[in-house]
């Protein structure tokens, strides 16, 4: 093993303590289908042992003084508040004086006072996942009945904020709602949401049978999609239409994720997003019974690296085949990609995507490339602006005074 190479890197496990379980059923969920890889077994609940476990050598593995636990599901709060109590005085314990922090994703729905009373004074930061105004989250977060959820969300945001608790919003940009991306982003503005996460669904039909590797030869054009993920129109259009507002009125006062991450490309520093980052592999995640995978995106059988009762964290995360996956992602770029101007900004974006032909007929090409290609291209003046900001030590919201002259 390239240990130079490996400790180079830092290192996070997403743990799922509920494993794939959940209370809603939404239509486009990639995780609900990895229940079937433990059919077998009855309790899909962490163990109080193994819990013990994960967290000693996950605070031995970290190389920094600081410690990240995140905490994601299926639904976190399926497990009750006395698990993560006990979590803080593991990590506590285990601690050893070094700085940890948490962060846990939830659907919103089983908040309660008592669960965010718990938020507040531990200093969790709480994801909510949350697509929109109403009409847009309902059409695919549902409950198992089909029932929507939107009140049972806003009335969580409601106890979030009543407690003074630290979160921001995680929401899917489907075929939906990214044809109308300034009613999308006002809203979420409206209700006070301060730091914004969007991703793009991307889901192959086939996906939830067969899976998706990085190894190359699994041609395909984009018409298997599922047909609630978005096109790359429509990306790119989302990305532009938001990003004008953003960069015109909202510069270090709103923080979209994707924005703070293709700035930090700009300036030549890490992400903060594994998508666009140059390699990947530094991000696993681990299920409930031990089994830790490359990728929250990749829990497949061929990217398991192992299980805790076997092996440590460390000797899995820093292992050839999980540094192999992490050269992968910069490895298997298309001719396409390598002669790209933004690909320093962009890096392929996450390999899940990767499954078209370049114009070489090279295989890998990403399925939303046009669409970063056109948000790039309209965002570079600004970023360039931003950069040189930074480099002389000002504030990069002193873009919103400057006029660019620029078509689309």
């Amino acid at each position: 093993m390239n240990t130079n190479f490996a400790f180079s890197r830092p290192l996070y496990v997403m743990l799922k303590p509920i494993g794939s379980r959940c209370n809603l059923q939404c239509k486009y969920c990639y995780y609900l289908e990895k229940e079937n890889l433990y059919r077998n077994e009855k309790a899909h609940v962490i163990s109080d042992d193994l819990l013990e476990k994960f967290i000693k050598e996950y605070i031995e593995a970290q190389t920094m003084p600081q410690v990240l636990f995140t905490w994601h599901g299926g639904e976190t709060l399926l497990r009750p508040l006395s698990f993560y109590q006990r979590a803080l005085e593991l990590q506590r314990i285990y601690g050893r004086g070094r700085q940890i922090d948490n962060c846990i994703q939830t659907n919103g729905t089983l908040l309660t006072d008592e669960w965010c009373e718990f938020f507040h004074r531990n200093h969790f930061l709480v994801g909510i996942s949350i697509d929109g105004p109403q009409r847009f989250h309902d059409a695919f977060r549902l409950t198992r009945d089909g029932q929507p959820t939107f009140g049972q969300v806003m009335r969580g945001i409601d106890l979030l904020n009543k407690h003074r608790v630290e979160w921001n919003a995680l929401a899917v940009v489907n075929r939906m709602n990214a044809d109308h991306p300034l009613e999308f982003y006002h809203f979420f503005k409206q209700i006070g949401c301060q730091y914004l996460q969007f991703t793009p669904v991307v889901e192959r039909c086939h996906e939830r049978e067969d899976g998706l590797t990085l190894t190359p030869g699994m041609q395909g054009n984009g018409e298997d999609l599922t047909d609630f993920s978005v096109t790359p129109e429509q990306w790119g259009r989302f990305l532009c239409t938001i990003f004008d507002e953003w960069v015109h009125h909202d510069v270090g006062q709103y923080f979209v994720q994707l924005f703070d991450a293709t700035l930090a490309n700009w300036v030549g520093q890490a992400p903060g997003v594994c998508s666009l980052a140059r390699e990947c592999g530094h991000a696993g995640v681990m299920e409930f019974n031990g089994d830790l995978y490359s990728c929250d995106h990749f829990v497949y059988p061929e990217h398991r690296l192992g299980n805790l009762h076997e092996k440590t964290i460390t000797e899995m995360m820093y292992s050839p085949q999980q540094n192999r996956f992490a050269r992968m992602k910069r490895g298997l770029l298309p001719r396409q990609c390598k002669e790209c101007d933004y690909l320093f900004a962009c890096n392929g974006e996450c390999p899940k995507n990767r499954f078209l032909n370049d114009r070489y007929g090279e295989y890998g090409l990403n399925y939303l490339c046009k669409g970063y290609r056109r948000f790039f291209k309209m965002a570079a003046p600004y970023m360039d602006f931003m950069k040189h900001e930074l480099e002389h030590h000002r504030a990069p919201a002193n873009v919103m005074s400057r006029v660019f002259v620029q078509g689309r």
